[in-house]
């Protein structure tokens, strides 16, 4: 089945980061293709948004600086690619201008048909305060009908953390990566619940899992009582990655399952944490806590949000 991948550019290194994850997990991959997207801002200023409703309105000559700009971030990342071994007719590009540049990605990633969306962001500082693109800040907010990629720094690709937990999200996440990774040649997965000292979760039932995996499946492979362990594995296998690359950690309590789960992906030379996460209007309490401080925290990971 085809893959595909929307990749928001922007010629900074952050952006630079994202293209070589991605050539780095599936360069080898034929039936993956990438969507570059760059989108020229129109500084919020003047009558510059009306360029999104009339195309035929001339540009002010800052928005078409910039509207050159975002063209040639789109040529730098695609010929970035094509040297890294990733063929030229696996690759789209799009230019957009707007007056919100994560409103633009968000509704492309939400409109077309893409498996996620990728977005390179800054690290911590010096002193440990976050420097947080305002970009990936309202991605990780507002944007759920994509799975979501944070890539920060230089990203490992061939070890992944996926946090397990007794919830369909979980499973929804496991699904995701199995798809993703269905073509990779060595990945391996280490399933891992991180328990909090505070809990804080409402307990899944049975039934909360029968409208996506049926209940005949359910009945047959759901441990609730084991943070679905084995449910996740069989997702995975089922997805075509062999058993013998899945392995279980054992799980631990923690005050901060955040920073349980980065240091945990450190540990086992993880270099993706896949986190399955609620639907936007119920993602309240741990779960969306634990996704947002995981993305805040990372340094030289990538975070996949889905589910």
């Amino acid at each position: 089945m085809e893959k595909t991948i929307l990749v928001a550019v922007d010629g900074s290194v952050y952006s630079g980061n994202s293209l070589d994850y991605l050539t780095k997990l599936f360069g080898s991959d034929p039936s993956l293709s990438l969507h570059l997207l760059s989108v020229a801002s129109t500084g919020g200023g003047g009558k510059d948004w009306m360029n999104e409703v009339d195309p035929l309105r001339s540009q002010s000559p800052g928005t078409d600086k910039r509207t050159q700009a975002a063209r040639k971030h789109l040529k730098d990342a695609e010929d970035r690619l094509v040297r890294n071994g990733i063929a030229r007719e696996r690759i789209a590009s799009r230019l957009k201008v707007a007056s919100s540049i994560s409103s633009a990605i968000r509704d492309e990633a939400e409109q077309g048909h893409y498996d996620s969306l990728v977005i390179g962001r800054r690290g911590l500082g010096a002193v440990g305060n976050m420097f947080f693109g305002s970009t990936s800040v309202d991605m990780i907010e507002k944007c759920h009908k994509v799975p979501l990629w944070i890539v920060d720094g230089n990203a490992g690709t061939d070890r992944f953390l996926l946090a397990v937990h007794s919830h369909p999200s979980s499973l929804m996440a496991a699904d995701h990566l199995a798809h993703m990774l269905k073509q990779h040649p060595s990945a391996q997965v280490c399933l891992y619940h991180s328990d909090s000292v505070f809990g804080g979760q409402r307990a899944a039932k049975p039934e909360d899992f029968h409208a996506q995996w049926g209940k005949a499946w359910c009945d047959q492979y759901l441990d609730l009582e084991n943070f679905l362990f084995y449910a996740h594995a069989q997702l995975l296998a089922e997805g075509g990655i062999p058993r013998h690359r899945i392995a279980q950690l054992p799980v631990q309590m923690h005050i901060d399952v955040s920073s349980d789960l980065l240091r945990q992906a450190k540990q086992h030379g993880c270099g993706t944490i896949v986190i399955g996460r609620r639907r936007r209007d119920l993602s309240r309490g741990q779960l969306k806590g634990v996704s947002d401080k995981t993305v805040k925290q990372a340094q030289n990971i990538a975070v996949w949000l889905a589910g």
